[in-house]
């Protein structure tokens, strides 16, 4: 006999599910380029497709690591054997998802690459896969202790209105960058000579 749930509580439900499933797929699969996930629903099974633009990875050897994130994913959230079938999708064309680029932009900034470089690189990409415009804002203490706010533009940028809810693609990624720290020589320090 099945539950009964009522509408809302179902859509709620729907949105929670999708939102961790979310959550847990960019922890694990951050390095290999995760771009997102949908979720389709059978009456014999639930299918879950990665999209990635490295799916080698995300399959591993023989597919061993989809494997082992079926059975979390299904343990997770209460599935019967059998009852979740994870795929993975290559993303066709990288340049133009939000979610790749911001990792790529992560992966950069973590290697240590010029935050400008980084911006600029990831700009020009996007306009050369055929984008009309993109934009990049970094925010935070970049360089100094003092925290500012990098525009890069490129194109022509929709920022209000309903067409952007259909037309411009958004994604956001935090960095902990190192700080440098220093301390200068002050008087009454040991080892101060003046």
């Amino acid at each position: 006999m099945a539950l009964q749930i009522s509408k809302k509580r179902k859509f709620v439900a729907d949105g929670v599910f999708l939102a961790e499933l979310n959550e847990m797929l960019t922890r694990e699969l951050g390095e290999d380029g995760f771009a997102g996930v949908e979720i389709r629903v059978t009456p014999m099974r639930t299918e879950i497709i990665i999209r990635a633009t490295r799916t080698q990875n995300v399959l591993g050897e023989n597919g061993r690591r989809i494997r082992e994130l079926t059975s979390v994913v299904q343990k997770r959230f209460n599935f019967p054997d059998g009852g979740v079938e994870l795929y993975a999708e290559k993303v066709l064309n990288r340049g133009l998802c939000a979610v790749a680029q911001a990792e790529s932009l992560r992966y950069k900034l973590l290697g240590g690459l010029a935050v400008r470089r980084a911006c600029y690189g990831v700009l020009r990409f996007v306009m050369e896969s055929g984008a009309k415009g993109c934009e990049v804002i970094v925010s935070g203490k970049l360089r100094a202790q003092r925290a500012k706010s990098m525009k890069f533009k490129d194109g022509y940028m929709i920022s209000s209105g309903h067409p952007v809810n259909q037309y411009i693609d958004g994604a956001v990624r935090h960095v902990l960058l190192r700080q440098v720290w220093g301390l200068l020589q002050m008087e009454g320090c040991a080892g101060y000579q003046g």
